[in-house]
C-alpha cells in the first residue's frame, strides 16, 4: 500500500495517538477546518504505512462500517450483524437485498487497487467520464477533489448515494497516494450533509475526514495489536491448512468456518481453538451459523 520505511514499526504510540491539537481545536472556517484535515489525513497515511498494520483487514472492517452509515441514509434499520447476516449467509442464488447489497458494493470497492475501469464496473449510474474526472482533479487538494466528485455524481443521479460516496472516497486515495479505497467520507457524514453541495459540502467532508480519520487510527492500532497476537499463537495450532486460515482472519473481517481451507469438523475445532486462545472472537452469539473475526 503505502510504504514509509523511516517510521519505526514498534512505535504503538505513534500508531494509536492522533495528536491532541487535532481532536480538541473547534475549527468553524472552511480554511481551518481543511487545515485540521489534512493533518488527520497526513497522521492516518503515516499509519497506514506501518507494516504491523492489517491493511486489507482493517478496509474490510471500514467497509463495513461504511455499509452501515449508508444503510441508516437509505432509512434502514440494519445494523453491522445484520449486514454480515445478509452477505456471509447467502446460499447460491439468493439475493442479498438492499442492505446487504450496499455491504458488497462497499467490499468490492476496497479489494481492488483504484481504478477507473475496476470502478465503472461497480458503480451503476456513475459513467466512466465522470468516474476519471474524480479521480484527475490534479489542482484541486485531496478532500475538495473527493467533494467535487461527489457533488458531480449526486447533481447527475441524486438517488446513486452510495456510488457518490464510493467514488469520492476513491479520489481522496487517489488523491493522497493510496493504492486502496479506504472508506473515510461514508463513516463520517451525516445524512443530511450529502444534500448539501459546493463549499458547504466540502467543509461537511472536511470535517467527516477529521472524525474518520480519527477512527480509522484508533481501529488500525486495535487491529494491529489482535493480529500480533493472532500471529504469535499461529505456531500453536497443528491443524493442517491453519496457516491459511490464519491468513483469512488477517484479511477479513468475518469469517464461517465452512469457509476456512479445512474439513468442516477440523475448521470449527480451529475456530473454537482460537477463540480459547483469545485470537478470535466470535461475532453472534448463536449456537449455530457463527461468524468469526480479529
Amino acid at each position: 500500500m503505502i510504504t514509509t520505511s523511516h517510521v519505526p514499526i514498534d512505535n504503538r504510540d505513534m500508531l494509536a495517538r492522533v495528536p491532541a491539537w487535532i481532536t480538541s481545536t473547534r475549527a468553524e472556517t472552511l480554511e481551518d477546518v481543511a487545515f485540521l484535515s489534512g493533518a488527520a489525513l497526513n497522521h492516518l497515511h503515516l499509519v497506514l504505512g506501518r507494516a504491523n498494520v492489517p491493511h486489507a483487514l482493517l478496509r474490510d472492517r471500514m467497509a463495513l462500517r461504511a455499509a452501515e452509515a449508508c444503510v441508516a441514509f437509505s432509512g434502514r434499520q440494519e445494523r453491522a450483524g445484520e449486514l454480515r447476516d445478509a452477505v456471509h449467509l447467502l446460499r447460491s442464488g439468493d439475493l442479498p437485498g438492499p442492505a446487504g447489497e450496499t455491504y458488497l458494493a462497499w467490499r468490492r470497492a476496497v479489494e481492488r487497487p483504484v481504478s477507473v475501469k475496476a470502478l465503472h464496473r461497480s458503480l451503476p449510474g456513475i459513467g466512466a467520464d465522470l468516474i476519471a474526472e474524480g479521480l484527475d482533479g490534479r489542482r484541486e487538494a485531496a478532500v475538495a477533489r473527493a467533494a467535487n466528485a461527489m457533488d458531480r455524481a449526486l447533481t447527475q443521479a441524486p438517488r446513486a448515494e452510495v456510488p457518490a460516496l464510493v467514488l469520492a472516497d476513491a479520489a481522496l486515495a487517489r488523491a493522497v497516494g493510496w493504492d486502496h479505497l479506504v472508506p473515510l467520507l461514508a463513516v463520517g457524514l451525516r445524512r443530511a450533509d450529502l444534500r448539501k453541495r459546493g463549499d458547504d459540502l466540502r467543509l461537511a467532508c472536511h470535517r467527516a475526514v477529521v472524525a474518520s480519520a480519527i477512527e480509522a487510527v484508533r481501529l488500525a492500532a486495535d487491529l494491529a495489536s489482535r493480529a500480533a497476537h493472532l500471529k504469535a499463537v499461529a505456531p500453536k495450532l497443528r491443524a493442517k491448512g491453519a496457516g491459511a486460515a490464519v491468513e483469512m482472519f488477517l484479511t477479513r473481517d468475518a469469517v464461517m468456518s465452512s469457509a476456512l481451507p479445512l474439513p468442516d469438523r477440523a475448521a470449527r475445532r480451529l475456530c473454537d481453538r482460537l477463540v480459547d486462545l483469545g485470537a478470535v472472537c466470535e461475532l453472534t452469539g448463536r449456537g449455530s451459523f457463527r461468524l468469526y473475526g480479529v
